[in-house]
């Protein structure tokens, strides 16, 4: 008898959600990495997919394996590949069992590979694109986290000066008066492994353009391991999708234990069908295959 083929690698999910590609694997407990390539970086890395490379940033938001383990991988393979060294932004409480991770991989290859570590503080922010900032929030987890809201700041004239004369308004900044305020504009959110709770009361989770987040449990008897775990249920879900004002909210982590067939049904069960619309799976690939497909059709071209 020919035997089976060996296991295979997962496929990347992949949703192309204007003006960003949303791109990565996440499967509870064994691999979560999120890609978004016009912002320059990762959410986690994983098992450190190929893809995942390109990303100058890598925004950690917990020390669990299934999210870490391609760290040391990335950093390496960056340098390799000659592509500049890489920056992991993490949880205060991370910086240092990643300086220890780099420094035991000296003793293992006999070499030193380059790397850089910062730690965020919750509200702390970075700038990654001019005048694109990723700003720190705290979330719940059985150990410390992070979620991650990326904002464009703006700056536009106060409202109280829109229609003076140009002359008067050089004047105003010759007096070292302010003549603009800054604006934010929430464009993507990525909450990581969380319970419910604060910081999805946040202005930048809730308006931003783009949502990412977790759904670990669907079935009606795992709410109590949805607690336990401090992940979410599908209940939080849909209360969710009532308060989020996100144009698309994308689902990750959901354990291989759970069918999409069965995934799909339970979501179709529980959700409206105005907000459903709106609810992607990362790991649809059929789904989000034929929707590519027809994005494709509907632009014009590849």
């Amino acid at each position: 008898m020919v035997p089976r083929d060996p296991p295979r690698r997962p496929q990347l999910g992949f949703l192309y959600l204007p003006p960003y590609r949303v791109q990565g694997i996440s499967i509870a407990g064994e691999e979560s990495v999120v890609q978004i390539p016009e912002l320059d970086t990762c959410f986690d890395i994983g098992r450190c997919p190929r893809a995942a490379l390109s990303s100058s940033y890598v925004a950690l938001t917990h020390g669990h394996m299934d999210h870490s383990a391609g760290l040391a991988y990335y950093y390496s393979q960056r340098y390799f590949q000659g592509m500049g060294v890489g920056t992991v932004l993490c949880h205060p409480k991370m910086e240092q069992p990643i300086h220890n991770l780099m420094r035991a991989w000296v003793d293992i290859e006999a070499q030193k590979t380059p790397y850089n570590v910062k730690a965020m503080e919750p509200e702390e922010q970075v700038e990654i694109k001019n005048t694109i900032f990723l700003r720190a929030f705290e979330t719940h987890h059985t150990v410390p986290s992070l979620g991650f809201s990326v904002v464009e700041k703006r700056s536009k004239l106060k409202a109280e000066l829109q229609g003076m004369p140009q002359e008067q308004l050089i004047a105003l900044k010759k007096k070292g008066e302010s003549i603009t305020q800054t604006l934010e504009i929430p464009l993507l959110c990525y909450t990581g492994d969380t319970a419910w709770g604060p910081c999805f009361d946040r202005p930048d989770v809730l308006n931003a353009q783009i949502l990412i987040t977790e759904c670990t449990f669907l079935e009606d008897d795992h709410r109590n391991r949805a607690n336990v775990g401090k992940h979410l249920h599908l209940d939080n879900i849909v209360e969710l999708l009532e308060r989020s004002k996100a144009k698309s909210i994308v689902l990750t982590h959901l354990s291989r234990r759970t069918h999409l067939a069965q995934a799909h049904r339970q979501i179709n069960d529980a959700i409206k069908p105005e907000d459903r619309k709106r609810l992607f799976l990362l790991m649809d690939h059929r789904a989000n295959r034929e929707r590519y497909l027809h994005q494709q059709e509907e632009f014009g071209g590849d």
